[in-house]
């Protein structure tokens, strides 16, 4: 740790008795965010509607912070969670993971849907790979699932 020198104070005759006095710094500064309102915030990445009715969930095994939550039949990416290392994108075997700005036009109604689903108390985090649904296989390449969805 580093150490303050405070002669200069003893050569202006602020200190006697000796030349060097040495002590420690030891305030800890602490800044806190405020709260950013969901409208504000930003989506690093999103899980679109090739999830719905597949649930790989390969993605979450990778993930350095644990930021999917888990529904019946789809996994969302919590905004307030994800610090966009995109380390999931290319573990998803339906590609259904896209950075924010590279999502497709058809799927823009995904990002919002993320979020909201990502803050429903019954969606909780998911860490560990599971099997998928018994049905992906069926599922996974068929497109416009999002009335599938069950929340």
């Amino acid at each position: 740790m580093p150490l303050i020198q405070l002669q200069p104070l003893a050569q202006q005759g602020w200190l006697t008795s000796c030349s060097t006095i040495s002590f420690k710094i030891t305030t800890l500064v602490l800044l806190v965010q405020p709260p950013i309102q969901l409208s504000e915030s930003i989506m690093t990445h999103v899980v679109s509607e090739s999830c719905i009715q597949c649930k790989y969930t390969d993605c979450v095994d990778v993930c350095p912070v644990d930021c999917f939550r888990e529904g019946p039949n789809f996994l969302t990416i919590d905004p307030d969670e994800c610090i966009d290392c995109a380390v999931c994108i290319p573990e998803c075997p339906v590609n259904a993971i896209y950075a924010e700005e590279d999502l497709p036009a058809d799927q823009q109604h995904m990002t919002q849907l993320n979020a909201d689903l990502a803050l429903l108390p019954g969606w909780k985090s998911i860490t560990k790979r599971k099997a998928p649904l018994p049905t992906a296989d069926e599922w996974k390449d068929k497109t416009g699932k999002l009335a599938e969805l069950v929340r």
